[in-house]
Formats: structure tokens, C-alpha cells, sequence
């Protein structure tokens, strides 16, 4: 099978928790595979919540992946692909600049490389990958939750200790669902003190 002529290009879903970036990233490449078109998913090592062989949406969508813990065990197994696809990519290991050059290098092999992940963390601080990732692809869709107080719409997410906030010099990485976090909308979300 030859690649598309038009080139790679990098996608970039973005946005809180809940907000369906797992079921948007699962929806596109069952589309890939009814095309037949070679490729992969990856998701990374350290989220384990619902499967560490797949890709899971909170809502119960899943799809096999290949569990990594950098973006260079991304580029080592994506030689025969046209599509390959990263699941919560802000928890990856490397460093900001070294997950931007993976993934520019992969659409520059002529791969369509499509990214999911949170673009804040719980202290609504940009994630850097995210954001540069961001600022280089050719599509960015920012998705939003429904705020968990107010039923508007949400971008944040609301990390909970106790039924109260994260203190702001907790850890920024933390793998949780339901249990430890909420979406919430700019109005109801309390900043990490």
C-alpha cells in the first residue's frame, strides 16, 4: 500500500478529563482500519487503569495498543505504518522537545500521527509536549467535558484529595479516573494552592 502523496501530518486531540479525547482518538482509527490502512496504536506504560494492552475511553470503548513509555519506542515500530496513534501522550517520559521531534519526524517518514492527551494539568498549567504539539500540527480539536457543579462547559481538571483540591506541590502525574478527578468549568474549578 503507498502513502497518501499529500504527506504526514500530525492531529493533536486535546482537552480536561472526560471530555472524550480517548473516544475521538478510538473513532478515527476504526475509520483508518476500515480503509485498511497499515497502523498502530500506542498508549503509554504507566496508564494501566482499564487495560495495559489497550486504549479504553471512560465510557467503555476500546481498541489493542502497544504499551510504551517513550516516543522512541513509537518511532521503532512504525516503519510499515501510514497511521500511527498516541494515547494520553502527556504521560509519556520524554522530554517536551524530544516527543515534538518524534512526532514531527514520524509526519515527516509521510505518517498521518494522531495525538491524544490532556493539554493542562490539574493546576491548569499548559502540559509543554501538549502545547507544542499544538502549535505545529495541522489539526487541533480542543473537546470540552460538562462541569460535575454547574452543568456548563468543561476545560479544566479538578484533581481531589479528600473531596477537596490538590495542593499545588502535589505530584503533576497522577493515573486516576471517577475517583480522583473532576471536570469542571473555569467559574467552579478551585485553583492548587
Amino acid at each position: 500500500m503507498t502513502r497518501p502523496s499529500a504527506g504526514g501530518r500530525i492531529e493533536v486531540i486535546c482537552g480536561c478529563m472526560y471530555s472524550g479525547k480517548t473516544e475521538e482518538l478510538i473513532r478515527r482509527m476504526r475509520q483508518v482500519m476500515i480503509a485498511r490502512q497499515p497502523c498502530r496504536v500506542f498508549t503509554p506504560r504507566l496508564d494501566t487503569r482499564y487495560s495495559a494492552q489497550h486504549v479504553a475511553s471512560h465510557a467503555g470503548a476500546r481498541l489493542e495498543a502497544i504499551p510504551v513509555s517513550s516516543i522512541k519506542e513509537v518511532l521503532a515500530s512504525a516503519d510499515d505504518l501510514q497511521v500511527a496513534a498516541i494515547d494520553e501522550l502527556h504521560f509519556l517520559e520524554d522530554a517536551p522537545d524530544v516527543i515534538l521531534a518524534g512526532c514531527q519526524a514520524l509526519a515527516d517518514r509521510g505518517l498521518r500521527v494522531i495525538v491524544a492527551g490532556l493539554d493542562q494539568d490539574y493546576r491548569a498549567d499548559p502540559f509543554p509536549g501538549m502545547m507544542q504539539l499544538m502549535a505545529v500540527a495541522e489539526q487541533v480539536d480542543k473537546l470540552y467535558a460538562i462541569c460535575v457543579r454547574c452543568g456548563a462547559y468543561a476545560t479544566r481538571s479538578q484533581r481531589l484529595i479528600d473531596g477537596r483540591p490538590a495542593p499545588a506541590d502535589a505530584p503533576t502525574l497522577v493515573v486516576g479516573g471517577l475517583d480522583l478527578y473532576e471536570a469542571r468549568c473555569r467559574s467552579c474549578y478551585e485553583p492548587a494552592r
